[in-house]
């Protein structure tokens, strides 16, 4: 889509300037509003942008921080604003018309004393430099290369969150940024490194290599690819205990869920001595499912994206693999009295590969199953709508209509990225797959977390609801605030909007209508009043 904006490259020449900076969007943390694109800029001081990709843990903590401290006002609820504006209220400390490459290493380190989560960051102080920073954990990839500009005379350097995007663009030497390190590249000069807060671990975020990465990333020194090779040499092995010589003998093909499973499907196929068939193809104008608003959207977005060979499915033993378990989803009726199960994408695949002719399927993850929510900057669900959520194995496989399901084990699954780290004893985020997570996780946030994500409804409605209500009495903070994530923003639930437009109509007041183009003057409305 980015190629698409910039007419697959024509307007590029068209923009002035010695540098850029972009962001591809896909919010974690707010809404889904276009106020909340990034790259996020403020004019004071000297002109920063902030371009981010992760999930802070403490924004209320910092949102009180700025508005009693340093007196900064935020026009959004992206955490990556929050973050730009307590960098920039460490700068304007130094009361200086312009800053060096110490001033900006300074504001980091006390912007660093001050967050915590998991985050890469790519910023641009204007006319000056552009500047890349990672979480101490080093849970997200940052990664930056230099080439020879075109006039011969000196080098360009570029920062993003995966190696292959330099590839592409003839960038080399290309190096991670490590956990909290900072780089800053002046204008015209070599990149500057220094350590801004003490490394706290190296554990990257292990849903990037069984899933989020493209295989033809390499993400602190380990190869996607491999890593998917390793995960599938592994599961077969889980699959052969799991379901016996027996029944691995009558599978007929062994059949990858497009795409980032092929790779690990191939290696079961081999590992098995099994027949290898890509009898799902992906309609490649439909783009990823798991993050779409909504089971409905999700699973018409499954049926858009696969579609089933009838000649290869017809009359077979199917063994389905897939690179990740998301969203089961239950939800209770109006009177809880039962439990109305929703579509998943796992049962959605499985019926399509039933409707296709399939006699058995048998689905396989080469990952463990996924318990806990992602709290990193990856979307994925509240524990709730996670199908492995207080389900045995049993259950899960009547759940998506399939005769066996077999996860990877966590144990596997870390080994087969550690085998390939250059670093010895080598962590991972795994938080999802466990519920531990390698930051502190303050008491009440995971409970906080899944109660907002598990609301129904959407951001265009609740994000309307909470400001007016609170602009006029009718919401407390303690429900509005600290709301982090897309989904956890679709849900400020109807009943503060119903409860914000009753008592706006008491007053005579017209209810606002939220639109695609969100009027950020809505944000943090009535304000004065409650103080």
């Amino acid at each position: 889509m980015a190629s698409k904006v910039f007419q697959d490259g024509a307007k590029i020449p068209d923009l002035p300037g010695f540098m850029g900076l972009g962001h591809l969007r896909y919010p974690t943390s707010g809404t889904s509003s276009n106020a909340e694109s990034q790259p996020f800029y403020v004019s004071s001081p000297y002109g920063l942008l902030f371009s981010h990709n992760g999930n802070l843990l403490d924004t209320q903590k910092l949102k009180e921080y700025l508005d009693f401290e340093a007196h900064r006002h935020i026009n959004t609820d992206s955490d990556s604003e929050i973050m730009l504006n307590v960098f920039a209220s460490e700068l304007i400390q130094t009361n200086k018309r312009r800053v060096d490459e110490e001033d900006l290493f300074v504001g980091l380190e006390r912007m660093y004393q001050r967050t915590v989560g998991g985050f890469a960051i790519c910023g641009m102080v204007a006319g000056f430099a552009i500047i890349g920073a990672r979480d101490p954990y080093g849970i997200r990839p940052l990664v930056l290369g230099s080439r020879l500009n075109k006039d011969g005379q000196g080098m360009d350097y570029m920062m993003a969150s995966e190696s292959v995007a330099l590839d592409q663009l003839g960038f080399t030497n290309v190096i991670d940024v490590k956990p909290g390190e900072a780089v800053i590249i002046p204008k015209g000069k070599e990149p500057v490194f220094r350590q801004v807060h003490p490394s706290l671990a190296y554990a990257p975020d292990i849903f990037e290599y069984c899933y989020f990465s493209r295989p033809d990333s390499v993400i602190d020194g380990i190869s996607v690819y491999q890593s998917r090779q390793r995960m599938g040499l592994k599961l077969a092995q889980t699959i052969r205990t799991t379901l016996g010589q027996d029944v691995v003998d009558s599978i007929d093909i062994v059949v990858p869920i497009p795409e980032t499973s092929t790779i690990s499907a191939l290696s079961v196929a081999q590992t098995l001595q099994r027949p290898y068939c890509q009898a799902f193809v992906k309609n490649r104008y439909i783009f990823r499912t798991f993050i779409m608003p909504g089971q409905e959207k999700r699973r018409k977005g499954v049926r858009s994206k696969l579609n089933a060979m009838r000649s290869e499915f017809k009359d077979r033993n199917v063994l389905l693999i897939d690179d990740r378990w998301v969203k089961a989803g239950l939800e209770t009726n109006e009177h809880e009295q039962a439990n109305i199960e929703k579509y998943s994408e796992s049962l959605e695949i499985c019926s399509m590969a039933r409707e296709a002719g399939a006699k058995k399927v048998y689905f396989a993850s080469c990952s463990p199953s996924i318990t806990h929510p992602h709290i990193y900057g990856i979307d994925l669900a509240s524990s709730s709508e996670l199908i492995a959520h207080e389900r045995d194995r049993q259950s899960i496989a009547a759940h998506i209509n399939a005769d066996d399901v077999i996860y990877q084990s966590l144990v596997d699954l870390e080994a087969a990225c550690a085998e390939l780290s250059p670093r010895m004893n080598q962590r991972f985020e795994v938080g999802m797959f466990c519920g531990k997570y390698v930051t502190p996780v303050s008491e009440g946030y995971l409970e906080h977390l899944d109660r907002i994500r598990g609301q129904q409804g959407c951001f265009q409605k609740g994000a309307v609801a909470v400001a007016a209500a609170r602009g006029l009495g009718r919401v407390n903070d303690s429900d509005a605030d600290g709301v982090d994530s897309e989904e956890e923003r679709g849900a400020a639930s109807s009943a503060y909007e119903e409860q914000a437009i009753s008592g706006m109509s008491k007053q005579g007041l017209e209810a606002p209508v939220m639109t695609e183009q969100m009027d950020i003057s809505l944000h943090n409305i009535g304000d004065y009043g409650e103080r």
